[in-house]
């Protein structure tokens, strides 16, 4: 299995307007325990570099990228230029999970699985 393949797939997944867990991915993926392997996957451009890395966040909505961007406010412009509304908590920028948060389906999952198992990952 070639998890970053796989990361990369998600990610590229994830709908314009809406964001998607470390955790979240790592499911998709196949392994739930795998959420900081994405964060690192993401940090190091494993992923390929057509992956939409800012629509990824921790689990509580919060922005925890900046560090993979070229400014400390990229990641909070890109997701606010496709309409995601980023609100200052006193630990950071943050979404509103419930009301951006990506839900993907069960339908979505299963469909992941099969693709990785046709392409082999």
């Amino acid at each position: 299995m070639d998890f970053y393949q796989r990361a990369g797939i998600v990610c590229r997944s994830i709908p314009r307007g809406k964001v998607a867990s470390y955790g979240q991915i790592a499911l998709l993926c196949g392994k739930p325990k795998n959420a900081r392997q994405v964060g690192y996957a993401l940090n190091r451009g494993k992923l390929g570099e057509d992956v939409p890395a800012h629509r990824v966040v921790n689990g509580r909505g919060r922005l925890t990228g900046a560090a993979s961007f070229d400014t400390f406010d990229m990641q909070k412009n890109l997701l606010e230029g496709e309409g995601v509304e980023v609100f200052r908590t006193r630990d950071g920028w943050q979404v509103d999970m419930k009301r951006f948060g990506w839900r993907h389906t069960l339908e979505d999952a299963e469909g992941f699985r099969t693709l990785f198992r046709e392409m082999g990952i």
